[in-house]
């Protein structure tokens, strides 16, 4: 793989979409949001009433689908058929469902390989960030990094991000332990950690702190 690619992995919570867009613009890279790219994917089955639970109507269905999303980690668009759904992709209901879309083989084929081919289209480098980069997408790119943080400060983080308060951050909790079982025990690309990939724990460490390391060990890495 000629292109320098950092694959940042790890679960919801731990920091990486704030981490790799920030590395990405630190060293002036490219910026792919994998997760994005399976939300998009989730939005669009919920648009045309298909129940994400039936893998079957999930598998024919994601075919049909056009996911496009941009690399550009100061301008983060992605659309769904046409539709720019950047916002929309974050809402409950897309978040509920995007776990079951996820573990579904024909999807992630499908998304795994448009993948590749942005990584193959970076000419100076790329950060992608997602659940399975460093053990599937990407298993060749030079630096992998797997984030972790204590499941209270993801909570905090992830409440935050939604705009909640206090009173929803063990309601946060209990989700985000949902998505951590269900993501890692899909039997297509689960949620694990390269056996190459620095593990990173990030729960005492501001935002700013986890990109200068990021960065050290890709100076390394070159």
């Amino acid at each position: 793989m000629s292109t320098l690619v950092i694959a940042i992995d790890g679960p919801s919570g731990s920091g990486k979409s704030s981490t790799a867009r920030g590395v990405a613009e630190r060293l002036g890279f490219a910026y792919l949001d994998t997760g994005a790219m399976y939300r998009a994917m989730t939005w669009a089955l919920l648009q045309r009433g298909i129940d994400v639970a039936d893998v079957d109507a999930v598998a024919s269905t994601a075919g049909q689908i056009s996911i496009e999303g941009g690399t550009d980690p100061l301008s983060l668009q992605i659309s769904a058929d046409g539709v720019d759904v950047s916002s929309s992709i974050r809402n409950v209901e897309v978040t509920a469902a995007v776990s079951a879309v996820s573990a579904v083989s024909q999807v992630r084929r499908l998304l795994v390989a448009q993948q590749r081919s942005y990584i193959a289209q970076a000419t100076k480098g790329i950060v992608v960030e997602g659940r399975d980069i460093g053990s599937v997408v990407a298993p060749d790119a030079r630096v992998k990094v797997y984030l972790v943080a204590h499941q209270d400060a993801r909570a905090a983080r992830r409440t935050a991000e939604l705009g909640g308060d206090e009173d929803n951050v063990a309601v946060t909790g209990a989700d985000l332990a949902r998505r951590d079982r269900l993501d890692s025990s899909r039997a297509t690309s689960p949620l694990v950690r390269a056996d190459d990939a620095v593990v990173l724990d990030t729960t005492e460490r501001t935002l700013q702190q986890v990109i200068d390391e990021v960065v050290r060990i890709v100076d390394q890495r070159r």
